[in-house]
């Protein structure tokens, strides 16, 4: 009545089938989050990363990977705890984070990582 229900924006769940197809097709940055439903601090993140999947829709990739049910992705990585985040562009690791981390620094993260270019080395 006094509060309308905005649809949420829900980030892409990327599985051990799914990646390969999603990193390869792909030329924008990718914000993993490896979680588990089990999780505290995964639980108060996951709405953060869902909200920043619908503001950076069309500019970067913004996936959630459960590990308990994608044990090939997180042994990938060396995912040892949770939450932990991963920057990835062209198929490079960026940048790795775990914990809670508040929303304008990721939002400021993921900025930088839709910008971010790599220099050739001369």
């Amino acid at each position: 009545m006094f509060f309308s229900k905005k649809e949420k924006s829900k980030a892409t769940q990327i599985t051990d089938d799914n990646f390969n197809e999603i990193a390869l097709n792909t030329d924008k940055g990718i914000l993993l989050d490896f979680y588990a439903e089990w999780c505290g601090p995964c639980k108060v993140l996951g709405p953060i990363i869902d909200e920043l999947a619908g503001e950076f829709k069309d500019r970067v990739v913004v996936g959630k990977v459960d590990v308990d049910k994608n044990p090939k992705l997180s042994a990938f990585f060396k995912v040892k705890s949770m939450p932990t985040l991963i920057f990835v562009k062209n198929k490079q690791e960026l940048e790795r984070m775990s914990g809670l981390i508040p929303k304008p620094n990721l939002a400021e993260m993921l900025e930088d990582l839709e910008k971010y270019t790599f220099e050739e080395e001369k």
